[in-house]
Protein backbone atom coordinates (compact mmCIF):
# COMPACT_ATOMS: atom_id res chain seq x y z
CA UNK A 1 0.00 0.00 0.00
CA UNK A 2 2.57 2.09 0.84
CA UNK A 3 4.59 2.10 -2.57
CA UNK A 4 1.16 2.47 -4.23
CA UNK A 5 1.03 5.90 -3.25
CA UNK A 6 4.70 6.83 -3.70
CA UNK A 7 4.10 5.97 -7.32
CA UNK A 8 1.24 7.87 -7.56
CA UNK A 9 2.48 11.28 -6.22
CA UNK A 10 6.05 10.52 -7.76
CA UNK A 11 3.87 10.13 -11.44
CA UNK A 12 2.16 13.07 -10.16
CA UNK A 13 4.84 15.77 -8.83
CA UNK A 14 5.95 16.96 -12.86
CA UNK A 15 3.73 17.67 -15.69
CA UNK A 16 4.30 15.25 -17.96
CA UNK A 17 2.80 15.16 -21.29
CA UNK A 18 3.58 11.39 -21.53
CA UNK A 19 4.22 8.78 -18.29
CA UNK A 20 5.67 5.10 -18.81
CA UNK A 21 6.00 3.38 -16.05
CA UNK A 22 8.15 0.26 -15.95
CA UNK A 23 6.44 -2.31 -13.58
CA UNK A 24 8.26 -5.28 -15.09
CA UNK A 25 10.62 -5.86 -11.85
CA UNK A 26 7.62 -5.65 -9.75
CA UNK A 27 6.72 -9.00 -7.82
CA UNK A 28 3.39 -7.89 -5.11
CA UNK A 29 0.52 -5.57 -6.41
CA UNK A 30 -2.38 -5.59 -4.90
CA UNK A 31 -5.79 -3.35 -4.69
CA UNK A 32 -3.41 0.03 -3.52
CA UNK A 33 -1.68 -0.64 -6.66
CA UNK A 34 -4.51 -1.05 -9.52
CA UNK A 35 -6.26 2.29 -7.94
CA UNK A 36 -3.13 4.52 -8.22
CA UNK A 37 -2.95 2.80 -11.85
CA UNK A 38 -6.18 3.33 -12.50
CA UNK A 39 -6.02 7.31 -11.14
CA UNK A 40 -2.85 7.96 -13.33
CA UNK A 41 -4.99 6.22 -16.53
CA UNK A 42 -7.69 8.82 -14.97
CA UNK A 43 -5.31 11.90 -15.16
CA UNK A 44 -3.00 10.86 -18.17
CA UNK A 45 -5.65 9.86 -20.88
CA UNK A 46 -3.87 8.13 -23.94
CA UNK A 47 -0.53 9.36 -22.15
CA UNK A 48 0.37 6.67 -19.92
CA UNK A 49 2.03 3.63 -20.99
CA UNK A 50 2.69 0.37 -18.38
CA UNK A 51 5.20 -2.28 -18.84
CA UNK A 52 4.06 -4.39 -16.35
CA UNK A 53 5.71 -7.66 -14.67
CA UNK A 54 4.27 -11.24 -15.27
CA UNK A 55 2.75 -10.49 -11.66
CA UNK A 56 1.29 -7.58 -12.56
CA UNK A 57 -0.17 -8.61 -15.83
CA UNK A 58 -2.11 -11.36 -14.16
CA UNK A 59 -3.26 -9.30 -11.33
CA UNK A 60 -4.47 -6.62 -13.95
CA UNK A 61 -5.66 -9.39 -16.09
CA UNK A 62 -7.69 -11.30 -13.39
CA UNK A 63 -9.08 -7.67 -12.14
CA UNK A 64 -10.81 -7.03 -15.47
CA UNK A 65 -8.13 -4.41 -16.76
CA UNK A 66 -5.75 -6.83 -19.02
CA UNK A 67 -7.24 -5.24 -22.02
CA UNK A 68 -6.67 -1.19 -21.34
CA UNK A 69 -5.12 0.57 -24.10
CA UNK A 70 -1.83 1.76 -21.54
CA UNK A 71 -1.34 -1.63 -21.21
CA UNK A 72 1.79 -2.71 -23.17
CA UNK A 73 1.00 -5.83 -25.17
CA UNK A 74 4.26 -7.15 -25.00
Amino acid sequence: MATADTMLQTALREPAGQITLDLSAVTFFDSAAIHALVRLAQQFPNALTVLPSRQVRRVLEISGLGEQTWLDPA
